[in-house]
């Protein structure tokens, strides 16, 4: 049975790793500019995958079929909070002098929204791949509001990290409150054709052109001076001690199926990406940040079919 669901998820992975390649391929080889590189990830973040949401939510989201909406958001800070905790510990056991809060941020912030999605995809169909659609963008807007605020202020951390209310209300998190209020009002009814299809095909391009985002963000990892010790610990919290405290707190509560795949598989995830985006866009030392994300996406590459393979087989199982 885990071999089964380990294959399943393993070549959901390999279809993301193509993608991914694409990307670090593109990079590599300049053929993708890093201002280009830039250009199309403000183009997924602020078009393209508001587009996907917008249109997601409008047709398989209602407040009677999703009454419990809310709980994700807080799933989220949840899972968020668990990342910092664990981060934290690892920190005391190893007594890091320098550069806390980037390990600290590579803890507590998982690549929460491209990389799933394009798992699910891989994986569910039909009414299941709907639903854990909807429950991931329900997630994100949790995800988003503490990631574009506490992230930039830990990976700044100074005068200029001052709280700044455009930094949480980012283009998804407007995308989810503004569909959400249009379905809560009734108006999501009033939308003509003419307008939702051509936003549709906008949002059915986010998997693909996101995945050769994270690719090109990979790439453009720094890997000298690695400190080896730092990174080894981080991997070990992130994608070993995370998702196995979230596979044990979701069989021993009994969640649903899906509701604790979500919750597993977005404690297995890698690093995000976003924050090498945020070094980059305030012109910080990156000390750990690039390590962390390059070798959490390497070798999430195994631990993700490993741990959401053996989750899958226990809920079968039990």
């Amino acid at each position: 049975m885990f071999l089964e669901h380990f294959k399943i998820t393993g070549l959901a992975m390999a279809q993301i790793f193509i993608l991914g390649a694409l990307g670090y391929y593109l990079v590599r080889k300049n053929m993708l500019s890093h201002p280009g590189l830039d250009a199309l990830s403000r183009l997924v973040i602020q078009v393209i995958f508001p587009a996907m949401i917008f249109t997601q939510l409008l047709q398989n989201f209602s407040f009677s079929l999703y009454p419990n909406w809310w709980i994700f958001p807080l799933v989220s800070l949840a899972i968020t909070a668990s990342g910092l905790l664990v981060g934290l510990f690892l920190l005391k056991l190893i007594k890091l002098k320098n550069h806390k809060l980037q390990f600290l941020s590579l803890a507590g912030f998982q690549n929460s929204g491209y990389l799933p999605l394009a798992m699910v995809a891989a994986i569910f169909s039909g009414q299941e791949l709907n639903n854990i659609f909807i429950y991931i963008f329900l997630f994100l807007l949790g995800f988003d509001l503490v990631a574009w605020s506490l992230g930039i202020y830990l990976l700044t951390y100074d005068k200029e990290a001052k709280f700044k209310l455009r930094h949480i209300f980012s283009p998804p998190v407007i995308a989810n409150l503004s569909t959400l209020a249009l379905i809560a009002l009734g108006l999501n009814k009033f939308i003509p054709a003419v307008i939702f299809k051509p936003v549709q095909m906008i949002g059915n391009c986010t998997l693909p052109l996101a995945l050769i985002v994270v690719g090109g963000n990979v790439a453009l990892a720094r890997l000298k001076n690695i400190d080896k010790k730092a990174v080894s610990f981080f991997l070990l919290g992130k994608l070993i001690i995370l998702p196995l405290l979230g596979m044990w707190i979701v069989l021993k509560l009994g969640l649903p199926q899906l509701f604790g795949f979500l919750i597993v598989m977005q404690l297995a995830m890698p690093s995000a990406t976003s924050l090498s985006v945020i070094i980059r866009h305030y012109n910080r030392e990156d000390a750990l940040i690039s390590q962390g994300v390059f070798f959490s996406h390497i070798i999430s590459l195994v631990t993700i079919p490993l741990f959401l393979g053996l989750y899958l087989s226990l809920v079968v199982l039990k």
